[in-house]
């Protein structure tokens, strides 16, 4: 775990892609896209069909190693709105010990804007937590602090005549205030939009400058992938 500052607050990245809020006792993950492998399966393409399993071990993980008493999700929660009716009995006593353990708000996502709380939790179409909005996808034009996911970045680098590519952090930083923060994926079976996509830099706007953000053994690397023009 590695510390991030961010709007004035003393923030945590982990390892395994979850932000850390210490102040609030809270947890935050994006785009955990539970049962995406059982919907693939029902239009035919057959993936093993464990990564909601896999997701919720990380994230109970997450939950143990920070201490967490809040968890935040950021939209799709799940890979549609009936995912939750297709998922095996060992995962949905997970994911019901989960969300007893600990306050637990579903923010729901385009795949899921029809979820039911079905598990526990609550459901919120987006929140003002501790000055900071929360939300899925990063709403262009916010001059406040926000944290949201939807476009599941990573940061893409060729090094020593290899390319590589691991889920990241964008980061936007402006003059005003206001610092915005978009999540990496947090689920198991999840691809990647890179992180200097126009779609990313449009939705960050306005913005002195925005990199990505990440683990880099036990520190915090950031690469710079805009900067407004002087």
């Amino acid at each position: 775990m590695v510390p991030l500052s961010f709007a004035g607050e003393e923030l945590i990245l982990t390892r395994n892609h979850a932000l850390y809020w210490p102040a609030e006792r809270a947890l935050l993950v994006a785009d955990l896209h539970l049962e995406k492998a059982s919907w693939y399966a029902k239009h035919g393409q057959f993936l093993p069909p464990y990564d909601s399993r896999e997701t919720l071990e990380r994230l109970a993980h997450a939950i143990r190693e920070t201490g967490a008493r809040r968890v935040f999700t950021l939209g799709d929660n799940f890979h549609d709105s009936h995912a939750a009716e297709r998922m095996e009995p060992h995962a949905t006593g997970m994911l019901a010990a989960l969300t007893r353990a600990v306050d637990w708000v579903w923010i729901t996502g385009n795949h899921d804007s029809a979820m039911e709380a079905a598990a526990g939790g609550t459901l919120a179409d987006e929140l003002e937590i501790g000055g900071m909005i929360l939300r899925h996808i990063a709403k262009r034009g916010e001059l406040r602090p926000e944290l949201s996911g939807h476009f599941h970045p990573k940061l893409r680098l060729r090094l020593r005549g290899r390319r590589i590519a691991r889920p990241c952090a964008v980061r936007s930083r402006d003059t005003a205030g206001a610092d915005r923060l978009i999540l990496p994926a947090f689920g198991s079976l999840t691809g990647g939009m890179d992180a200097g996509d126009p779609a990313i830099l449009k939705a960050l706007q306005p913005a002195d400058e925005i990199s990505a953000v990440l683990h880099a053994g036990e520190k915090l690397a950031e690469f710079r992938l805009w900067a407004k023009a002087a």
